[in-house]
């Protein structure tokens, strides 16, 4: 019992890192952006975050600099791709590039590099109720955080004249350029916000999932995080469940292995992408559903001159 309950603490973890980025790319899409460039601003703000906290020993400045880094990569994608007209898809392929690149090459001396000790993330008395305990109440407070910005931002998109002003970006630009609406800088906001958390994704891997610096260390969760969007039909709930669904099968390979599965280990790695393309795939069997679903002008340019 004890194994499962650990197997369902570790798969709100990891589902927490899928979730903050999905989150963030929601936010995006809804304004009718579309930033393919997740994985390379993960990677930057992870190792943004990590360095921050090995110099300072404080893991909420790390979350900070994370969130900054991110934000500032995309700010400079969305100034590219809503002032200059850019082709949205590459111009996000180009940012994720640069990302893997320059977090690299910045996180070189950071190799070996190990965090301060950090005491551990629990709430009392609810974390010694056996088998909840250890499942649910010995997470690290950005767990939680995260089901309250779902609900936030649930009451934000549909209880909200703004929330109601980002989605009518996202679904006509040219009628809210009509009333009056600064379309371009709301774009520019909603992609800046969906940076930052990407950014908050990326430093919470190198800071808490993993606290460590390895190349690569999203290992392409800023993709599963871009489909989850899909995955979801632009909700905020169903991001966080499909999340949750996504970070379980990373961590059933864990407890396959640890329970003496004899079965290969790269087929263990490869169930979380394997599971990312048969939902897609079969949600792309229904298109006429993604279309109701999706907002209307998702990665159309807009020219407030025409």
């Amino acid at each position: 019992m004890e194994s499962y309950a650990l197997l369902i603490g570790a798969t709100l973890n990891a589902g927490t890192v899928l979730a903050i980025a999905a989150l963030g790319l929601l936010i995006n899409e809804k304004a009718g952006i579309v930033n393919l460039g997740a994985e390379g601003m993960m990677l930057c703000a992870a190792i943004a975050g990590f360095a921050t906290v090995v110099h300072t020993g404080n893991p909420w400045l790390g979350f900070a600099a994370g969130m900054a880094a991110g934000a500032v990569l995309a700010a400079v994608f969305g100034w590219l791709v809503i002032w200059f007209n850019t082709n949205q898809y590459a111009t996000g392929l180009a940012l994720s590039l640069f990302g893997v690149g320059f977090s690299a090459f910045a996180g070189i001396s950071y190799v070996q590099a190990k965090l301060p000790e950090l005491p551990k993330a629990t709430l009392p008395l609810l974390a010694d109720i056996p088998f909840i305990g250890p499942a649910l109440f010995r997470q690290h407070p950005l767990v939680y955080l995260t089901v309250l910005f779902v609900v936030a931002l649930v009451w934000f998109l549909y209880r909200t004249r703004a929330g109601l002003v980002l989605r009518s970006v996202g679904e006509s630009p040219q009628s809210a350029h009509a009333l009056g609406y600064p379309v371009r800088r709301i774009r520019l906001a909603a992609v800046v916000a969906g940076g930052a958390l990407c950014g908050l994704a990326g430093a919470y891997i190198s800071t808490v999932y993993t606290p460590l610096w390895v190349e690569g260390m999203v290992a392409g969760r800023g993709w599963i995080a871009l489909a989850l969007t899909t995955f979801a039909t632009w909700r905020p709930a169903r991001v966080l469940l499909g999340a949750y669904l996504f970070g379980g099968v990373t961590m059933l390979q864990f407890h396959l292995q640890a329970t003496g599965v004899e079965v290969a280990s790269q087929w263990l790695s490869m169930l979380p992408y394997v599971a990312t393309i048969v939902v897609l795939a079969l949600i792309s069997r229904n298109p006429q559903w993604i279309r109701v679903n999706m907002p209307a002008s998702l990665g159309k340019p807009f020219h407030p001159g025409s």
